[in-house]
């Protein structure tokens, strides 16, 4: 019988393969001992690790399994050879510097960190390099010594201004920080956005914004000493932004518009951060300052079109009388008249017809307003688009159901792929809603839930569900439709009415399923109409009965916020936070609940 033969050079491949899977399992198991703070096992293998390899990977583990064990002196004696082997050995200085300090010995340590610094080349990365061993050993003195010794011996070329900042951020030295950062702006203002960022998270997002009033007292020391570094105005106005100062953001903002000559440009931006934030006064007074430049300016006509919104803005979502809706009607007349009616000013004749339909209730003098404008001699299409929507909402209004939705299926049409198309399509299957007929809205619904527009895809879902999960079962439909002419009654500023309406679906269907969207569909209303206890009462009858239904969370979010807003309550509102945390771990709003509950317990936020 023959013999199998096997080559040689087969029998070394096998047993190199078992030598690396050997050394392998070596590795993880000395990885292992070290996390399990088994030093003196770990020891014997990263010893002969390094001396197998030499490399710096298990130089640092034997290092440091050796001041685990308190082997000083065998410590030494391997960072001095190290220090010996290498041309460039700063890194192993500080090692060294490291081992005395375990050792007690304070003074050999303070030696070896100095030779260190004063050692270093005048090469950036290599101070980088030896700072950030200073830095690993927790020795920041020193790393702020090498960076001040590299902006030294680099004549200028490069000051090390983050890097310093950094160091002293991370010692607690606020007030050395910041003038690390300044200088940086000083020298160069293209710094600006990232020095933001930075102090966004390191001041104001840092608990009790503590440091907040030192970095204003800094700026405007820097803003007197160098009057024309415009830079520090910049930050100057970012500060009082983030401290939702407006009225002082706008002060700088002034000064800085005039002497840079910028035409109010900075001050547009500014006033519709201030809108967004609802500081409407600070928002009228920056478009103010714009219109006072007079015609001749590029942002005049925008100016007065953006300030009449916020004005409207303001009333509406106040308080309002009958005499401020009528000054506010007055205000546009003068402001059309003035612009003259041209295709410039289309939204302010939108706003308008609107005030007129919604608030003043005068819907033919809204109707003609808006189909005059949609006869305009070159208007842009998508301004058409908008002013057929308006009009569809207030036809839809005055109960002109077929009419409205021809004008919202000419828009859906004519944009297909835009977000004012799905908008229109939106509010069409929304109308379809109100007259009952639900298999043909829930139709156009489902092929929303994929908009490009997160609200509208969001309000289509919302719908949907409600459509189906009140159809599926049922024989009848009567209360659905009950609760879909509320809908349209509360579309249409009969509040009173949808309420009576919604009210008569509990008594004739006690327990249907759609009483949590009754009782949730109140509190909007009640909160419309800004009865915030009646509309606090509606979503806790749903926490109390209805909690694991659909609108569950939507209730506990909504009125968590309320208490927070409206209420001030900060001990009900985070308490409720918590509870929509804990209860719905799966729900949308639990991301915005946590960030809520941690800035009002006070907690830092990344």
């Amino acid at each position: 019988m023959q013999k199998a033969y096997i080559p040689f050079t087969f029998l070394l491949l096998i047993a190199a393969c078992n030598a690396f899977s050997q050394t392998q399992t070596e590795k993880q198991l000395a990885l292992q001992y070290f996390q399990a703070q088994e030093y003196d096992k770990a020891v014997v293998l990263y010893e002969r690790f390094f001396n197998r390899s030499g490399l710096t990977y298990y130089y640092n583990y034997y290092l440091n399994c050796l001041l685990k064990l308190n082997e000083h002196k065998t410590a030494e004696k391997l960072v001095k050879k190290q220090i010996k082997k290498n041309p460039d050995p700063q890194i192993f200085i500080v090692d060294l510097g490291y081992v005395y300090t375990n050792a007690g010995e304070i003074e050999k340590a303070k030696q070896q960190y100095e030779r260190a610094v004063k050692e270093v080349p005048a090469d950036r990365p290599r101070i980088i390099e030896l700072a950030n061993a200073f830095l690993t050993k927790n020795v920041t003195d020193y790393a702020i010594n090498t960076y001040l010794k590299g902006r030294k011996i680099l004549k200028g070329s490069y000051l090390f201004h983050l890097e310093i900042a950094n160091v002293y951020s991370r010692a607690g030295k606020f007030n050395m920080m910041i003038q690390e950062y300044l200088d940086l702006l000083l020298e160069d203002p293209s710094y600006l956005h990232q020095v933001q960022n930075i102090l966004q998270y390191r001041v104001f997002e840092d608990q009790g914004n503590k440091n907040a009033g030192k970095l204003n007292n800094f700026l405007l020391i820097r803003i007197q000493k160098h009057p024309g570094k415009h830079v520090f105005s910049e930050m100057l106005i970012w500060y009082y932004l983030q401290k939702k100062n407006f009225e002082s953001a706008f002060t700088f903002a002034k000064a800085l518009d005039k002497r840079l000559k910028e035409d109010g440009k900075r001050i547009m931006d500014l006033a519709k951060l201030s809108t967004s934030s609802a500081y409407y006064d600070v928002a009228i007074s920056c478009y103010k300052y714009v219109c006072d430049k007079g015609r001749g300016s590029p942002y005049y006509i925008n100016s007065r079109i953006e300030m009449m919104d916020v004005i409207n803005t303001k009333i509406i979502s106040s308080s309002y009388t009958m005499q401020d809706l009528l000054d506010l009607e007055k205000n546009y007349l003068l402001t059309i008249d003035e612009l003259g009616k041209t295709t410039r000013i289309i939204p302010l004749l939108r706003g308008q017809a609107h005030l007129q339909a919604f608030y003043l209730h005068n819907t033919d003098e809204a109707i003609s307003i808006l189909e005059e404008t949609i006869l305009m001699p070159r208007i842009r299409p998508k301004d058409k688009a908008a002013c057929k929507i308006e009009l569809a909402d207030i036809l839809l209004l005055v109960g002109d159901v077929w009419e409205a939705s021809l004008y919202y299926s000419q828009v859906e049409k004519a944009f297909k792929h835009d977000p004012i198309g799905h908008d229109a399509k939106f509010k069409n299957a929304r109308l379809y809603f109100y007259k009952g007929e639900f298999k043909w809205s829930q139709a156009q619904l489902d092929v929303l839930k994929a908009s490009t527009s997160k609200l509208i895809a969001n309000d289509a879902m919302d719908l949907s569900l409600l459509i189906s999960d009140n159809t599926a079962l049922d024989t009848t439909t009567e209360a659905l439709f009950t609760y879909a002419a509320a809908d349209l009654l509360s579309f249409q500023n009969k509040d009173s009415a949808a309420i009576e309406k919604l009210d008569s679906i509990l008594i004739a269907f006690p327990g249907h399923s759609l009483t949590d969207e009754i009782y949730y569909r109140k509190s909007e209303i009640y909160l419309k109409g800004k009865i915030y206890k009646k509309a606090a009462v509606q979503l806790q009858l749903i926490i109390d009965y209805h909690l694991g239904d659909i609108l569950g969370d939507n209730a506990i979010y909504k009125l968590a916020y309320m208490n927070e807003i409206y209420f001030k309550d900060k001990e009900k509102a985070m308490e409720l936070y918590q509870d929509l945390m804990v209860t719905f771990p799966g729900s949308l709003f639990v991301v915005e609940a946590r960030k809520k509950f941690r800035m009002l317990r006070g907690d830092k936020i990344n």
